[in-house]
């Protein structure tokens, strides 16, 4: 969840430290062979007017949803929870249905073992406790979608859907699974935070006294605002910055969420270095995808109905006035990144379907993640800096902000096969409209026509 408050923590036993480490992604051998309509008309797909490219979508977006969904092996509700639906959190959830670490190593051998070179998995860093962290590529596509799962480790349901995404992708010989490789490559990070994960809380483990052992410049000086002294662990998804080649000095100690982070631990470091690898090959990244929890009682305005999914583009200070503080980032295209939050969109819609669109939990509990605005009657213009989405938003790339309901420390398994294909079917929406060129014509104002909760 990518507000700033706090939550709940469990601290664990320390375990072995390993420095922070640039590793070089090139050393990552990635195998290469490897308006959403509301059901009110509020805004449509520019090419539902050519019914045959928009059943032929159809029929590639429902057809490899179908696999990876079913490669879950998990159930779903039908109808999404209305205003009156239970919205507690439990009082000891489980989280033995979530895939740990160890089991995550195993899972992605697999995964590549089975998929005839479809599939290369590497090692792009380690967390500070020396777990690795993992990226998976699939596709031999000229456009590029990095996807990340639990920066917060309490925020699991994108692990387990990327993981059906790559079982889907890398086995399938169908004809849909073969045009999306050849469409796109997907570079995936399926447990960006394995410490904190394993822990299942937000923060990460790298204790202050740890971070001035790596760094002593900063010996003597108080921790960024994101650094939780109950935790003793980082907000990673603080601790990034627009200058993809900054490195961490004392002077630059943010004390609020509108200036950058530091790039102080090794799980940031590992993916600014994916990202820059990244764009080397490709000439850019064209889309970064985020995938985050958030509290489970959130209501949208006008029906009540409970929020399923939030769809977000980066937070970065005033819409009206042209994001003025990042005057110095010419790359930055908000509405290039609510054109992915768009494609997002209208692949939940096309998995509702079926005329229940509705009450469809893809489709009904859909919104805008919280954006406020001077100019929308808010006191102030939400502006978080040191967002990996930010960050690469700067640089050129469409982010896309993916918010499901309910952390899994509060929550456990509770929701799970249903949040699970939320999260495939809008993945889905952007990567096929990537591959076929059709999110480049999506109209990004239809991004505001989805319902607010806030």
């Amino acid at each position: 969840m990518t507000t700033s408050a706090e939550h709940d923590v469990r601290d664990g036993t320390p375990m072995i430290s390993a420095p922070p480490r640039r590793l070089p992604v090139h050393a990552l051998k990635i195998a290469v062979s490897t308006g959403m309509g509301t059901g009110r008309g509020r805004f449509r797909d520019p090419l539902v007017a050519c019914p045959e490219v928009q059943m032929s979508r159809r029929i590639v977006f429902s057809s490899l949803a179908a696999l990876a969904l079913t490669a879950t092996a998990l159930t779903t509700t039908a109808v999404a929870q209305g205003g009156n639906a239970d919205c507690r959190n439990l009082d000891d959830p489980s989280v033995t249905g979530w895939t740990d670490h160890e089991q995550l190593t195993q899972q992605l051998a697999l995964i590549e073992a089975g998929s005839a070179g479809r599939v290369q998995v590497d090692v792009i860093g380690e967390s500070h406790r020396g777990r690795e962290i993992y990226a998976a590529r699939v596709g031999t596509g000229d456009r590029v979608l990095l996807i990340t799962s639990e920066i917060h480790g309490n925020e699991k349901t994108g692990t387990e859907a990327l993981l059906a995404m790559l079982r889907t992708l890398g086995s399938s010989d169908s004809p849909e699974a073969q045009a999306l490789r050849e469409g796109v490559t997907i570079v995936a990070v399926p447990k960006f935070n394995p410490d904190g994960a394993e822990l299942n809380r937000r923060q990460n483990d790298f204790p202050w006294d740890e971070v001035t052992e790596v760094f002593p410049q900063f010996q003597g000086f108080d921790p960024p605002y994101y650094y939780s002294n109950s935790a003793r662990g980082f907000d990673l998804n603080r601790d990034f910055n627009a200058d993809l080649d900054y490195e961490p000095q004392p002077a630059d100690i943010p004390t609020d969420e509108t200036l950058p982070g530091l790039y102080l631990t090794n799980e940031s470091r590992a993916l600014r270095d994916l990202y820059v690898d990244l764009r080397a090959e490709f000439g850019e990244v064209d889309g970064y995808v985020d995938l985050h929890h958030m509290g489970p009682c959130s209501q949208q305005n006008d029906t009540g109905q409970y929020v399923t999914v939030a769809l977000d583009f980066p937070p970065l200070g005033s819409e009206a006035l042209g994001n003025p503080r990042y005057a110095d980032w010419p790359l930055l295209d908000q509405d290039k990144s609510r054109r992915y939050a768009l494609a997002a969109a209208l692949g939940l819609q096309e998995r509702a379907g079926q005329g229940n669109a509705e009450t469809s939990p893809f489709f009904g509990g859909v919104s805008r993640y919280t954006h406020q605005q001077i100019a929308d009657g808010y006191s102030f213009d939400r502006d978080f800096a040191g967002q990996a989405r930010s960050a690469f938003g700067l640089n050129g790339t469409g982010t896309v902000l993916f918010e499901v309901r309910g952390q899994s420390d509060d929550w456990g398994q509770k929701q799970l096969g249903q949040l699970v294909q939320v999260v495939l079917a809008g993945v889905f929406g952007i990567a096929e409209r990537m591959a076929d060129g059709s999110i480049d014509t999506l109209n990004g104002d239809d991004f505001y026509d989805l319902p607010k909760y806030w």
